[in-house]
């Protein structure tokens, strides 16, 4: 264990031996770091917190916070952060509350600089914050979703797999997996094809994917009645039961 002489470490901090720690950090009580994992100088991390494998915590985050949420009253809840995740300067993410019990980060995501991450929240495996992110309470945040930066997300917003929103918008509503997101209001801009090419989708899977959302955006149906053809006319696939579930289970509406 490399740990800097002037950090603060509390003796009951559960820390793996090969753990790094560079200067002025607190780490606090009830805190568990895993092996492979670097912090940087100037982090805090507060109890109730577990960091997962081979993670880099960058200066000035603060990790495991309590809730900036009224209705919060000192209950024990938790942060949980898995492996491989990157998350750079003067990012804040805070523990859940009641409802949930927790806050969750994947693996291998990137939050970018200054990136909120509220009570309750679920962030999926590879997912990117860009800078300046700030997510509401109770936000869910899906696999290989990308958030653009300084864009706010309302609580209780979902983001679905596979989406790309641009930087600078607002995100009120929930936004379905496999799309483009932009404009203002926020609407959808087509299906993500260049990053599902990426992650080696098949053309006629993006075909797919395209025409079911050319039902649900680009036809003279309303949402359930697109759900209705959608069913009735394209074979069921993974992709398809995806986009379907999440429209049908949106508490906030699509954009």
């Amino acid at each position: 264990m490399k740990i800097d002489r002037t950090s603060i470490i509390n003796k009951n901090a559960k820390i793996d031996n090969d753990v790094e720690i560079g200067s002025f950090c607190i780490i606090e009580e009830n805190v568990r770091i895993r092996s492979g994992t670097k912090i940087m100088p100037y982090v805090h991390i507060l109890p109730f917190t577990t960091i997962g494998k081979n993670n880099i915590i960058y200066q000035g985050s603060i990790i495991g916070e309590i809730p900036q949420d009224l209705k919060y009253n000192k209950e024990k809840t938790e942060l949980i952060i898995g492996d491989n995740n990157v998350i750079r300067e003067y990012c804040t993410l805070n523990r859940g509350t009641s409802d949930l019990g927790k806050s969750v980060i994947g693996n291998n995501c990137l939050l970018m600089a200054y990136v909120h991450v509220a009570h309750d929240c679920i962030i999926e495996n590879s997912v990117i914050l860009a800078n300046g992110v700030q997510l509401g309470g109770h936000c869910e945040i899906g696999y290989h979703a990308i958030i653009g930066g300084m864009t706010p997300v309302h609580q209780f917003c979902k983001v679905g797999d596979h989406s790309f929103i641009g930087g600078g918008r607002v995100i009120l509503q929930d936004v379905p997996p496999f799309i483009l997101a932009n404009g203002e209001p926020l609407k959808y801009s087509g299906i993500n094809s260049v990053g599902l090419r990426r992650r080696n989708f098949s053309q006629a899977v993006r075909s797919i994917i395209k025409k079911v959302y050319s039902i649900v955006y680009r036809s003279k149906f309303n949402t359930m009645q697109a759900i209705e053809i959608i069913e009735k006319s394209i074979k069921p696939s993974e992709e398809v039961i995806n986009i379907l579930n999440f429209i049908k289970d949106s508490e906030r509406g699509i954009i």
